[in-house]
């Protein structure tokens, strides 16, 4: 199973980023898809999840601004974030559990200056 986060970047506070993960080696499409985020001298913090059927849970600090959607055909996963913050710098990662087995990707590095 791999996974690979793409699209990160710097931006400035009110701006957007799309985030992409892409999986290979599980069958896509009957698996949920999370990603979370680990912000400098923090937690890691699930951010949202997408279902196999596509429904969509979020944490309450991106609720409204951020979405997370998916192409089983093209076998990824989007986060688009909006309104970005400050706060909400930190290194993105998608996660897929497994057979009781987690996976993840690398992390792309999202930026957001004030």
């Amino acid at each position: 199973v791999q996974l690979q986060a793409s699209g990160g970047g710097l931006v400035q506070a009110r701006g957007s980023l799309r985030l992409s993960c892409a999986a290979s080696g599980i069958n896509f499409s009957i698996h949920t898809i999370n990603w979370h985020r680990r912000a400098p001298g923090k937690q890691r913090e699930l951010v949202g999840s997408i279902s196999s059927g596509g429904s969509a849970t979020y944490v309450d600090s991106v609720k409204g601004r951020f979405t997370i959607s998916r192409d089983n055909v093209r076998r990824r996963v989007y986060l688009r974030m909006n309104s970005l913050k400050p706060e909400d710098t930190a290194v993105y990662y998608c996660n897929v559990v497994r057979l009781g087995r987690e996976f993840w990707g690398q992390g792309t590095q999202v930026t957001v200056s004030s």
